[in-house]
């Protein structure tokens, strides 16, 4: 069957499996579960597989995907099931369908993440952080592909919202996925490095859900 994709989760646990790791185990949960992925051509065969926008470890989702290819027919609503029964705790397929968008259409990422303060108010900080990123200019300093230069990365947010909590800041955002990307670990580094007064102890990220341009849900 060609041009599958699969929707999962990684979370708990899982977050800590590499990138490298987590297609290893999506090849091995696929033949547990009685899949053949099929193979490209060549000297140096391998299974037709890829993974959208990989996640840095640590960060969790609800809205992963994968493109592959099957020999054989299957039935797509069994799929997920089948799968995640032999997955390891942490990723669990949540769909599976014919693709619907090509990957280069994926826009925009929405995240949650926190922001925990161990001294500082977190309403204090709440209102701070939501005067900082509304900002016109956010240049920090990143790596890039040609080694370290400055980036304007406020483009790339599309939306940015704070809520305080106990010890903490929640956010809510809608950030670029691609043209530019931006990794959501480069909010705390930007306050580490413009305003470190704000930055936070500890800050963790989830991603919820993936959109075209127009913000329809991407499939």
């Amino acid at each position: 069957m060609d041009k599958l994709r699969l929707r999962f989760e990684k979370t708990g646990r899982a977050v800590w499996i590499s990138h490298l790791d987590l297609m290893h185990t999506m090849q091995r949960a696929f033949s547990r579960a009685g899949y053949e992925l099929r193979y490209s051509e060549g000297f140096n065969p391998h299974p037709q597989i890829s993974i959208a926008l990989p996640l840095s470890v640590g960060v969790s989702s609800r809205c992963e995907l994968m493109d592959f290819r099957l020999r054989g027919d299957a039935v797509l609503s069994e799929l997920p099931a089948r799968l995640t029964a032999v997955m390891p705790e942490g990723i669990r397929v949540t769909d599976c369908y014919e693709q619907e968008n090509k990957l280069a259409l994926l826009k925009y990422l929405e995240i949650e993440g926190v922001f925990e303060y161990d001294d500082r108010d977190a309403a204090a900080m709440a209102e701070e952080l939501a005067h900082f990123f509304a900002r016109p200019e956010i240049v920090i300093e990143r790596k890039t592909k040609r080694g370290r230069g400055q980036s304007d990365i406020r483009p790339a947010i599309r939306d940015l919202r704070f809520e305080a909590g106990e010890g903490a800041v929640r956010l809510h955002a809608v950030i670029s996925a691609q043209e530019p990307t931006l990794n959501p670990a480069l909010l705390p580094d930007a306050l580490r490095q413009l305003r470190a007064e704000l930055a936070p102890d500890f800050a963790k990220f989830m991603r919820l859900e993936n959109y075209l341009e127009n913000m329809e849900v991407f499939r």
